[in-house]
């Protein structure tokens, strides 16, 4: 649904917002299958899925940070912004604290097993509220200032975070 509503708007960060989910979905296999080798194969085997999961979810990471400066820039170099969007907003709204709630949750627990690939799931829906803020934003201020630009620059800040989060899953 937000990937539709950010084509159809023209929105920078609702369609990372809508990627983000997918990429969330990604994420969560990933994880099921991490947690299936550990219940099937035990330890000896868990620590290489561990490895390879988070490894899966630096790259996916990695692979939103690489949209979202693609896309800003694009959208600053031709000048152009998104359009304010209810369906977008709608969902950006929802998902901010659903996504907040649910990434405590997943760092809690990743805590708890001391799993990477866990941490990297909840980094995910980390990313996915943060941009759901961006996007209200974004759409408020191109709603009421007409700031075609707010779009683009606040989807680059959350840059910082979403590199910083793939490289600790490197390791």
């Amino acid at each position: 649904m937000a990937l539709g509503a950010g084509l159809a708007a023209g929105s920078l960060t609702l369609m990372a917002f809508g990627l983000d989910s997918a990429i969330e979905l990604s994420s969560a296999g990933v994880l099921i299958w991490r947690l299936n080798v550990d219940l099937r194969h035990g330890q000896g085997f868990s620590e290489r899925a561990e490895r390879t999961a988070s490894r899966i979810g630096a790259v996916l990471l990695f692979t939103l940070a690489a949209y979202i400066v693609a896309g800003a820039v694009w959208s600053l170099w031709t000048r152009h912004g998104e359009a304010f969007s209810l369906p977008g907003l709608i969902v950006a709204l929802l998902a901010m604290p659903i996504m907040t709630l649910l990434a405590r949750r997943k760092i809690a627990i990743a805590t708890q097993l001391g799993s990477r690939a866990m941490r990297a799931d909840a980094a995910e829906s980390i990313t996915c509220g943060w941009l759901s803020l961006v996007v209200v934003v974004g759409l408020l201020a191109d709603l009421v200032l007409g700031a075609w630009w707010v779009d683009a620059v606040t989807s680059l800040v959350i840059i910082g975070f979403v590199v910083k989060e793939a490289r600790s899953l490197e390791r």
